[in-house]
């Protein structure tokens, strides 16, 4: 239990550590094979499957206004972010799309851990997280298709059928186990959040250890737009749930929700849908180490402070 412990409290810690011996050693990186990628989404999805509760469901009843608004800062922001940045910085086509699927990709399960740590709405962080990811099937490739497809064709069905399979599919079966032996999904869930954590990291490596040369040529160039993706991301949910006239806790996660992605679906759907073109997998996976680092800097630092706020004032 140490270790499981030891490992979520690291996520960002491992995953960067990940990334760059698979920069240093890209033999070792290239052991993971692509074809792996999507099975290890795959078990990330059914974790999130496992851990989804009743509660969770009825947030989106119980509070749709606020569910609905973050769904819709999520699929505005990110997409149109990415692809304004892809204009901005004239990223050749396979950075550009690869930064646009991370924009249209949904919020990711780490959110909703940032969420917490921030002392954000949590309820609310996973609703938009659970409504966000089941949407997605059908969102994701068409803002795709939007937003990229002058630069390569898009397969909009494809796209969908696939997102079905290593998304929807292993959630799906995760609800059902934790419906039918809740008491084996609560044993099991205990280990998930590290078993995300590493299947995460593999997928870095993978995708850092299969694009080592291209890296290091333009590694600076889509960092920076990594970096400012994320950035803006927490900046302008964070604003636009103002502006909604939401509290502070909503504001929080809603902000998370928007900033941090499901960078993994974005590895994996550049890998079965854009092969050819080498790079589209990399923004995925340096976004992967950075919403985690950045996360946990950025609400790290909130929540020390809105502590000492609160301390202040007697609450």
């Amino acid at each position: 239990m140490k270790l499981v412990n030891f490992i979520s409290r690291w996520m960002a810690v491992i995953i960067l550590l990940g990334g760059v011996f698979s920069m240093i050693f890209p033999e070792v990186g290239n052991i993971i094979k692509a074809s792996w990628i999507s099975w290890m989404l795959g078990i990330v999805m059914l974790g999130m499957g496992l851990m989804l509760q009743l509660d969770d469901v009825r947030i989106v009843f119980s509070r749709p206004q606020d569910v609905l608004i973050g769904n819709v800062l999520q699929f505005f922001i990110m997409p149109l972010l990415g692809y304004l940045l892809t204009i901005i910085f004239q990223l050749p086509p396979d950075l550009a799309v690869g930064v646009i699927l991370v924009g249209c990709c949904p919020g990711g399960t780490a959110s909703n851990v940032m969420t917490y740590l921030a002392k954000g709405d949590l309820a609310l962080s996973v609703g938009v997280t659970t409504i966000s990811t089941l949407l997605a099937p059908f969102v994701t490739p068409m803002l795709v298709w939007a937003l990229a497809g002058t630069m390569v064709e898009v397969d909009i069905v494809t796209m969908f059928l696939s997102i079905v399979q290593v998304v929807i599919l292993p959630i799906a079966i995760g609800i059902i186990v934790r419906q039918y032996a809740s008491s084996f999904a609560d044993k099991v869930a205990v280990y998930l959040p590290a078993v995300s954590v590493i299947a995460i990291t593999l997928i870095v490596m993978a995708v850092v250890a299969a694009n080592q040369n291209a890296l290091l040529t333009s590694g600076i160039t889509i960092l920076i737009v990594v970096v400012l993706h994320n950035l803006m991301g927490f900046l302008l949910g964070y604003g636009a749930a103002a502006l909604a006239g939401l509290t502070r806790p909503k504001k929080v996660a809603l902000s998370i929700e928007v900033g941090m992605q499901n960078s993994g679906l974005a590895c994996s759907l550049a890998h079965q849908h854009f092969a050819a073109m080498a790079m589209a997998g990399v923004p995925g996976a340096i976004f992967s180490v950075w919403h985690n680092i950045a996360g946990a800097i950025i609400w790290g630092r909130h929540r020390e402070v809105s502590s000492e706020g609160q301390n202040q004032n007697g609450i």
